[in-house]
């Protein structure tokens, strides 16, 4: 008989099993600095509880570095010193903690409504010692506002197409401050024809940047918007 977490009634659930660990780029030193023991950590939460949780593919274990991690800490060129940061939708933490573990001073918010991913992001905040806070529930929901106030940047990564995506995060973004959003080369090359629609939604100077030119392979590109003051 089993109590529906992995082993007999009235035993505690085992340490789920960490899949072979990629090989650590040789960027990720000059990236994390002292930070990279937080970083390898949170690898290692990925490779493992992330993968039970079915937050990460099994396939994508051996490039959790390049395609995940790195690819996350490249959005750190677009956002200033000390910002007030909210990863929205941030399911396994992504962009939101490789960015934080990278750049000590922001402060981070992690905005995710799906219980097994909050459980994940908020046991990832207590391995790694750190004083991010974690939300449940979805970025346009007037109680998450309220949690989380107006912040300087708003940050994304393949959560919506950028018109909705712009209508869940307003309310969090106060005058002046920026949307930062990772996507990939198809949703970039429509950015232009978007413009007028994110314009009349109260954003301006909306253009794709690309970031992360040192970081080889993990290079990328976001798209940055500022909300107007009216």
């Amino acid at each position: 008989m089993t109590d529906g977490v992995g082993g007999p009634a009235g035993e505690l659930p085992v340490e789920p099993p960490t899949a072979a660990l990629p090989m650590e780029p040789p960027t990720a030193a000059g990236v994390f600095g002292d930070q990279l023991a937080g970083a390898r950590r949170y690898v290692e939460l990925l490779a493992g509880e992330g993968v039970v949780r079915g937050l990460i593919g099994p396939r994508e274990v051996p490039r959790l570095w390049e395609r995940h991690v790195l690819n996350s800490v490249a959005v750190a060129e677009a956002v200033p010193h000390g910002a007030r940061v909210v990863d929205v939708g941030s399911g396994a933490g992504l962009p939101g903690i490789p960015l934080a573990l990278a750049r000590p001073d922001l402060a981070l918010t992690l905005v995710e409504p799906m219980a097994r991913r909050v459980e994940f992001l908020t046991h990832v905040v207590e391995e790694l010692g750190t004083d991010w806070s974690v939300v449940r529930g979805r970025a346009e929901e007037r109680s998450v506002v309220r949690a989380v106030g107006q912040v300087d940047v708003v940050t994304a990564r393949a959560v919506a197409p950028l018109p909705r995506l712009v209508g869940w995060v307003r309310g969090m973004l106060r005058p002046g401050a920026q949307l930062v959003a990772l996507v990939g080369a198809k949703a970039a090359a429509e950015v232009p024809d978007l413009v007028p629609e994110l314009t009349a939604a109260g954003m301006r100077d909306v253009h794709v940047r690309p970031v992360g030119a040192d970081l080889g392979e993990a290079a990328t590109q976001v798209v940055v918007m500022t909300r107007t003051g009216r």
